[in-house]
């Protein structure tokens, strides 16, 4: 009869090997430091929804949000997410604003 340990390292070399190891995006995300002077434009206001996106008070697909974006830059864009919102939702907005130029992100939560 074949003992309890062989077994289990059978199983745990079997998982081990089967198994698939990969590295998701980064996101990198900047955190608030005290004391920086406060720009002279107004922030743009990026409200996120589970089924809409507003910028300032104009509702925005995901698609056309970079380009409603690159004609204000330099700029300060808050972005506060509301109920119901998924991980990925935010991620997907987090990804068409991450390779804008001039654009400062800040996510702020409720």
């Amino acid at each position: 009869m074949t003992s309890l340990i062989d077994v289990i390292f059978l199983l745990l070399l079997f998982f081990m090997l089967s198994s698939t190891f990969t590295r998701f995006g980064d996101l990198p995300l900047i955190t608030a430091s005290g004391g920086a002077s406060a720009k002279a434009d107004a922030p743009a206001f990026l409200r996120l929804m589970p089924d809409t996106l507003t910028l300032d008070t104009q509702t925005l697909d995901l698609a056309a949000l970079p380009g409603a974006l690159a004609s204000r830059a330099p700029l300060l864009v808050i972005l506060a997410p509301g109920d119901g919102v998924t991980a990925q939702r935010l991620v997907d907005v987090l990804g068409a604003l991450r390779d804008q130029p001039d654009i400062t992100l800040r996510v702020i939560g409720g």
